[in-house]
């Protein structure tokens, strides 16, 4: 297995849109309702948004592809406020998806490594994320990633606000 991280561009994008959209689906659709998943991964994950999102000053997507092929991503925002209870972490994890085919292989520890560089060499003091309440196999990768539980917040799929764990990691 090869692994090539790198820096996405704006050229990345619909590659971008179709991964984060089916990943996204992958883990919110056999709990919620589909009208709900489909239309927050609508609004999300269209190719031009994502170009939006990558041209963003202070904003980061890091690509991991194995093989040539998109396998997990990870978008870091370092101009975003700090939510209540996070005291010194001042970026943003704001999406941190991996192929569930590469869930094992140690993809995800090679991507927040990358992930966790950029934000010290960003400057970051540290690093916050939301983790959906659900999602236990991602809440323990967290944790074992160093990242403590600080507060809970509300993300909204659809019309349907959810519970995530909010998790902060200080350098």
């Amino acid at each position: 297995m090869t692994v090539t991280l790198r820096l996405a561009t704006v050229d990345d994008a619909p590659e971008l849109s179709r991964f984060g959209a089916a990943s996204f689906i992958d883990w919110y659709l056999p709990d919620n309702e589909p009208e709900n998943v489909y239309a927050h991964v609508a609004s999300t994950y269209r190719p031009e948004r994502q170009a939006a999102e990558i041209a963003e000053p202070g904003q980061w997507a890091l690509l991991a592809h194995v093989d040539g092929t998109l396998a997990a991503y990870a978008m870091l925002r370092t101009e975003t406020p700090c939510p209540e209870g996070v005291t010194q972490a001042d970026a943003e994890i704001r999406r941190f998806y991996v192929g569930r085919e590469w869930h094992g292989q140690g993809l995800a520890r090679q991507l927040m490594q990358a992930v966790l560089q950029r934000g010290r060499e960003a400057g970051a003091k540290g690093l916050w994320l939301t983790c959906w309440e659900r999602n236990p196999r991602a809440l323990a990768f967290y944790a074992k990633s160093g990242f403590s539980r600080v507060g809970t917040a509300i993300f909204t799929v659809g019309n349907d606000p959810q519970t995530d764990h909010l998790l902060a990691l200080d350098f």
